[in-house]
């Protein structure tokens, strides 16, 4: 993207965010990468009248080659995270979610927006206030309940019990201090008690499993008990390819808390595209994790929730045509919103 118009579409993003003279806004990278974001919000933090200033973290290591979340940079840079807890906003451009930094950045009051995904996502998923108000609706049905219950015509039948972590929702901006969000997303989500989701989950052809970035190609059956997966194996006439990668993944880890239940939840924008992840490889997958309709569920850790598991291995896996259930009201039909203020005006 031509960097004046990325310039112009961050200066719409810290707009939304909030971002007034009198503030200091910090983008944070990691080595080389996401330069040019960085000069971006550099440049709207500065129309907008904020003081403004880059904190370039060295580049990351992992000697595994595994997405380690968790992991954020910082842990041994205790002056760099005092910075970070001393200003308004911070433009994360390096992922700093699930680390102890960010909640203790957050706990200071200041606001986090992650950006990362390709600047042409980011513009065509550009956050709007009614896509706002529907996640908040969502947001307020989800923590009122006190059990969910996932089904597919696939055979997934599984039930979260609710109400020991907090309700998340995710759309796109942050104009609250201590508020983290990402750019872009549109969903909520909360998590199950520790002990309190069990059932089947049956993955199908066209899931998602994020951080591969891949589609699912063969069935894949997961077992839950208590909160753990206990059984991960290939569907009924399956070869098991999908299973075999999954449960490979998580065994790397050598971390009997890589098969814990994490967040669960539900998309909401209809401009995000189920097949995102052929146009804009290289990012996160925040768009699948978005698209209407969807049921995610995750694996791994639920601190950001507030809860005990702070495993680095992590999974976020959005489902197509499931149905989802608070306290037995339908709330997504096979891939459909149900609930009239949570869908688009044109669905209504």
């Amino acid at each position: 993207m031509d960097q004046n118009l990325f310039n112009d579409i961050c200066l719409r993003q810290l707009t939304f965010s909030g971002v007034h003279e009198g503030e200091t806004v910090v983008v944070l990278t990691r080595g080389g990468e996401r330069a040019e974001y960085a000069d971006a919000f550099l440049w709207a933090a500065q129309q907008l009248g904020a003081a403004t200033y880059h904190m370039r973290l060295p580049s990351p290591v992992s000697a595994s080659g595994a997405w380690a979340v968790g992991d954020s940079g910082l842990g041994n840079i205790p002056r760099a995270v005092e910075a970070l807890k001393d200003v308004d906003m911070v433009v994360d451009c390096t992922f700093l979610l699930f680390s102890k930094e960010q909640f203790a950045i957050q706990e200071a009051g200041t606001r986090i927006l992650t950006a990362v995904e390709p600047p042409e996502l980011l513009a065509r998923l550009m956050p709007t206030r009614e896509l706002r108000e529907r996640v908040e609706i969502g947001a307020e049905l989800l923590a009122k309940a006190s059990t969910m219950r996932i089904t597919s015509p696939a055979g997934t039948d599984v039930t979260y019990r609710l109400g020991m972590y907090p309700t998340m929702s995710e759309y796109g901006y942050t104009d609250t201090p201590g508020r983290w969000d990402h750019w872009p997303a549109a969903f909520v989500f909360t998590g199950g008690a520790d002990d309190g989701v069990d059932g089947k989950i049956v993955l199908s052809p066209g899931d998602v499993l994020l951080p591969f970035n891949t589609y699912v190609q063969t069935p894949v059956e997961i077992t839950i008990e208590e909160g753990f997966i206990r059984d991960i194996r290939g569907g009924a006439g399956s070869s098991g390819l999908d299973a075999d990668l999954l449960r490979s993944y998580i065994e790397s880890f050598h971390d009997p808390r890589g098969y814990g239940m994490s967040h669960v939840g539900w998309g909401l924008d209809e401009r995000a595209h189920w097949h995102g992840l052929t146009q804009f490889p290289g990012g996160m997958g925040m768009e699948l994790r978005s698209f209407y309709g969807n049921v995610m569920f995750s694996i791994g850790p639920n601190n950001e929730l507030g809860g005990p598991n702070d495993t680095p291995c992590h999974f976020d896996i959005p489902m197509r045509g499931n149905s989802l259930y608070l306290d037995d009201e339908l709330i997504v039909d096979a891939g459909e919103l149900t609930v009239p203020e949570m869908r688009p005006v044109e669905k209504r």
